[in-house]
Parts: structure tokens; sequence; C-alpha cells
């Protein structure tokens, strides 16, 4: 047996009891959990290990891809640059990045990529033969190709495009990268242990993905939308330096439990320092439900604000693999649940119901 190592104050110890049963039924091999109430933490919870090898324990400051939770910081890269007038919501992208602007793309705004409704929920089919690596030629392949639906008439995460079309955005707008603007600006703004780049002393904590079944990414129903380019769920990619010093911005942010958690402690607050980044207006419409539908990738009917999931119970975000972060509007507590083993939601959905909360997405407000 694993122990659970860390703290849960008096009225958690659901949640470290959930988590050990996750750990002895060999159902996770290494995460973290944290609770934020009240502007603290109230569960730190750390288990198993950061490496494959199993040598390095899994510790609170440990980082982690959570894959598609990293959209949410990648919003907060492009809102940074509306808060300067270096972008507007509903301008057409083809007002700076002209490249962009054909094929049926004319008229996309940037709203409609926070909100993955720009019909670009995957890249071409030419993109094909690119590298993971390929910033500029994933790019062009963006610039050029058409949209699967019209923008703005249908809805489907943007799984794997939604960073390098947030980052076209902010090179031609406002003349610097999504890395760039969250790094130099939102990061330490939130003070965030976060990453888009990991930097070199910080590459010892990175936790090392594995699979819990081999075949787990070919049966994901998001499966067609993560093909191109080839090697975003190839666990010996996500492991290298390469990948992980480099900027992805739909998926590889890296950051730790109590990180995410606090972040979501904060997030909604009038005092906090999101509103603080971003100011009031624009601190309202990242939170404010815009669009509710049926969404392809997800498969599901679903809300999505300028960078996460809503619905009347929380304000969350997940990764494929099981990560996840939210904020409870029920009981005002936001928790994070990071793991490198990727599998399900089921054991981010058991921390949940712990919490008295409830991950399923329900899909209005």
């Amino acid at each position: 047996m694993t122990a659970v190592e860390g703290f849960a104050e008096d009225g958690y110890d659901e949640v470290r009891k959930v988590f050990q049963q996750l750990v002895d039924d060999g159902r996770e091999t290494g995460a973290g959990v944290s609770v934020w109430r009240d502007g603290r933490e109230v569960v730190r919870l750390n288990a198993g290990w950061a490496d494959a090898g199993r040598r390095r324990p899994w510790h609170a400051g440990t980082l982690v891809q959570p894959y598609s939770l990293s959209k949410s910081f990648a919003t907060l890269a492009a809102l940074v640059a509306v808060r300067d007038g270096a972008l507007e919501l509903d301008e057409p992208l083809a007002t700076y990045w002209p490249a962009y602007g054909v094929n049926g793309k004319e008229r996309t705004t940037l709203r409609q990529v926070l909100t993955h409704q720009a019909g670009q929920p995957r890249f071409p089919a030419e993109a094909a033969g690119l590298s993971l690596l390929d910033d500029a030629g994933l790019r062009e392949s963006l610039e050029r190709a058409a949209p699967e639906y019209v923008p703005g008439t249908s809805l489907g995460e943007h799984a794997l495009t939604y960073g390098h079309l947030i980052d076209g955005a902010l090179r031609a707008g406002a003349g610097t990268t999504l890395g760039e603007m969250f790094n130099d600006v939102v990061r330490p703004a939130l003070e965030l242990d976060a990453w888009f780049g990991v930097p070199d002393d910080d590459l010892e904590r990175v936790a090392d993905l594995e699979y819990a079944d081999p075949a787990w990414p070919r049966l994901l129903h998001a499966a067609p939308w993560l093909q191109i380019p080839d090697g975003v769920l190839d666990v010996e990619r996500a492991n290298s330096t390469a990948w992980r010093q480099s900027v992805f911005g739909a998926v590889n942010l890296h950051t730790t439990a109590t990180a995410m958690a606090a972040f979501f402690a904060r997030l909604t607050a009038d005092d906090g320092p999101v509103r603080a980044l971003l100011g009031p207006k624009l601190h309202a419409d990242l939170l404010t439900s815009q669009v509710t539908d049926f969404d392809e990738v997800f498969g599901t009917r679903i809300t999505w604000t300028l960078g996460f999931v809503r619905d009347h119970g929380k304000i969350a975000k997940g990764g494929i693999g099981g990560s996840a972060a939210w904020w409870s509007r029920k009981h005002h507590h936001a928790c994070a649940y990071l793991t490198r083993r990727l599998d399900d939601h089921s054991r981010a959905a058991q921390i949940a119901m712990a919490l008295g909360d409830d991950l399923s997405v329900v899909g209005e407000d």
C-alpha cells in the first residue's frame, strides 16, 4: 500500500478516504488533490510517484500536464491583449491577421475562438505530416484551411487548435506570443506556479505521464479531433524535455494541484487577482455564460464561458486523461485533482462527490 501524504482539515476526512482508496485500488499511481476555502488551503494530499521508474515521490510541488485545463490560461493571455486594446472580442481576426481571413474565416472573431465556435476544432489534413513542435507550420495550416462549419453556427471544443489560434491573434495584433503573454504578464500577476515552457530549473519537478491502459488513446470519444498532428497523446513525446519546454497552448501547461485550486478559489472574487488583471468588465465576460449547445467533441450539451465550462453548480475545466479543477458555486470551495495516470474522469468525480460536488456536464446555467 502507498501512503497518502499531506493534510485534510476537520470535515474533509472523506476526501482523504476516497483518495487513499483510489491509490489502494491501483487506479491512481501519482496525483495531487488540493481544496481551498475562505482563502486558505484546507486539503493538500499527494500520493504515488512522479516518474515512470517510481523513484521520485509525488509531492506538493510536482508539476504535471493537465491537457485541456491549459486552455483557460491561454484564454487569459488573449484577454490581457483585449484589456490593452490590442485585440477586440468581436472584431474579425482578419483585421489584425489578414492571412487568416480567407476561405470562410473572414468574419471569425476572437470571441468565437474563445467559445469554441470558430469552426476549427482540429487541424486540417494538410498538417498531418507536421511536427508537434512546428508552431509556424501548424499556425499557417489554420490560416489556409476552411472552417468545418460557418463560424458561430455550431460548437465543438477546439481540442488542439485553441492555443495556436490565440497565438496567431496575439502575434498579429499585439506583437507578442501566447507563451510570452502568459509567462511575462498573466503568471506573475496571478502568482501561479504554472508554465507554458517549463524553465530548466523546474524540469526536475515535472511528472511523467503514463497510460492506465495502452489502448486508452484509441478509445476516446474525442480521438478523431486529436490525431493531427501525430503524437499529442504519445506519452514518450509528452515526457520529453523538448515538449515540456515548448508552448502548445491548448494542452501543455504544466502546473500543480495547489496552484490550480488556489486559482479557482480566487477566480470569481471581486477583490481577487483575476479581476485585478482583467478589470471588472472583462472579468464579468470571462465568467458569463456565452453559448449553450451540443458540443461535438465532448459529445454532450455544454455551456461555455470565454474559457471555462459553467453550470448551476460549478465553474470548471478539465483535461483529457483525468485532471480537473473547479469552483463550487454551491459550496464556495475550489478543488483541483491533477494526475499523471491517463484515464477517465471517474477519479476526480469521486473526489468531487466527497465534497458534495458534481462534475457531470449539465449544459446550462
